[in-house]
């Protein structure tokens, strides 16, 4: 299959690429991107007049809640909304059901994966068993199964040694350890970030130290066994600083924020809103701008989703006994073009965290266009308005505070290997075959 893509505004971060040009490619690989070569004959011209043409966006930790309870979403239907969001590479959680601690489970989840046709899936394995914080995982056949990365996810691991000796197993074999640093006790029966409005709506607070306790721990191990680490989900300025600190050093150490926390603040939960319930939680307004700063100048590597979906009931209880999470993919392009509008990120920014970043972090030929790499991309119209309803997301979650309200910045068209796996159903495809 020949393809050209032509008359879009191609942005690549990867290559300071931001310019009206043609893209060819032949055989799912990108070929040239400007004039083609001598003979090259498309099978097929798709217009971009108008468009953005970027690399496909990759997510370092989404939750595709399979295997586990299907009333909350399935691989098929979160992948999908991963293409609806422009994402073309989705790395799987593994807190799942059961966890993804064994080859076995990783199988299962790249057979699925493979079945739906959607997105790229990368497997995160588990750090210990079960994610119970005692025994390690077998990372090495979980390595061999085919992940990138082991992680604890939410789950602490209180004993100090036990996470020294995970770090020393995991540096034997090269693999990246994804931490999300919480210290369980200061954390023990708070759902909101400790300070004035958590105070008067009387809900259980989490001090920012929850945070940066843990972190502070976990940098000390890891500049100990040199492992490579990355830190997802940092919520306070000060984890940006303390990241910052270690980089300096000299450590091998990434780490990335959620579009909800460079966007929100605790403010939000005025009105027992639980859909503003999330883990790490909302925090200060100086805490969001530490956060954007930190994108700005680069140690925040990547800008994830934090994608968890839910049904409908898990969001109707009382603030504090909702279930903690947010769906995202569908929505996060657009959620970040307001960070543009308000010139708080710039689009290059925003674009280089959603792709080359993840892309470098996890060692993957993706996230950026160049001429032999696979043509997984995304087609953006910046202009054009949407709106997410509960009749049109692919996601089978819908807990999202922005439902129903307009967006814009819409994704026309997602392409993996040059096939399109997926068009929005107000574009107009003006594509044509050749005479």
């Amino acid at each position: 299959m020949k393809l050209s893509i032509i008359g879009g505004r191609v942005l690549d971060p990867a290559q300071h690429l931001d310019e009206v040009q043609d893209i060819h490619i032949e055989n799912g690989r990108i070929l040239d991107i400007g004039p083609a070569a001598a003979g090259f004959q498309p099978d097929r011209t798709l217009h971009a007049e108008g468009l953005l043409v970027v690399p496909g966006f990759i997510d370092l930790a989404t939750h595709l809640r399979e295997p586990g309870p299907s009333y909350k979403g399935n691989l098929c239907s979160e992948t999908r909304a991963g293409l609806a969001g422009g994402y073309t590479t989705l790395c799987a959680r593994p807190d799942t059901s059961p966890v993804v601690d064994s080859a076995a489970v990783v199988r299962v989840v790249q057979e699925k994966a493979e079945a739906a046709r959607n997105t790229h899936v990368l497997t995160l394995g588990a750090l210990t068993q079960g994610l119970e914080g005692q025994l390690l995982a077998n990372m090495s056949s979980l390595q061999n199964a085919g992940c990138v990365a082991v992680t604890n996810m939410h789950s602490p691991i209180r004993d100090h040694r036990v996470v020294l000796r995970a770090l020393e197993y995991a540096a034997t074999y090269d693999l990246r350890v994804f931490f999300y640093s919480q210290d369980p006790d200061l954390a023990a029966d708070g759902c909101a970030h400790d300070g004035a409005v958590a105070s008067r709506l009387g809900l259980g607070g989490i001090p920012e130290t929850a945070e940066t306790v843990a972190l502070a721990r976990d940098l000390l191990l890891v500049e100990q066994t040199g492992v490579q680490a990355h830190f997802g989900m940092l919520s306070s300025a000060r984890s940006v600083e303390m990241v910052r600190s270690a980089q300096a050093r000299g450590l091998a150490v990434t780490c990335d924020v959620s579009m909800a926390h460079l966007h929100y603040t605790d403010a939000q939960l005025e009105g027992f809103n639980s859909l503003f319930h999330l883990v790490p939680p909302l925090r200060s307004e100086s805490d969001r701008f530490g956060l954007l700063q930190g994108v700005r100048d680069g140690v925040v590597t990547a800008i994830s989703s934090a994608h968890l979906p839910h049904e409908a009931a898990a969001k109707k209880a009382p603030f504090a006994a909702s279930e903690p999470g947010i769906s995202t993919l569908e929505t996060l392009f657009s959620q970040g073009l307001k960070l543009v509008e308000r010139e708080e990120l710039t689009l290059i920014q925003l674009l280089a965290s959603l792709t080359e970043g993840p892309a470098e972090l996890l060692g993957l030929e993706a996230g950026a266009l160049y001429p032999g790499y696979a043509a997984d991309l995304a087609l953006l119209d910046l202009e054009a308005e949407w709106t997410p309803s509960a009749d049109t997301l692919c996601s089978a979650g819908h807990n999202m505070p922005w439902l129903d309200q307009p967006q814009r910045g819409r994704i026309n068209a997602t392409l993996i290997g040059g096939e399109m796996r997926y068009r929005h159903p107000q574009w107009q495809d003006e594509s044509v075959l050749p005479l």
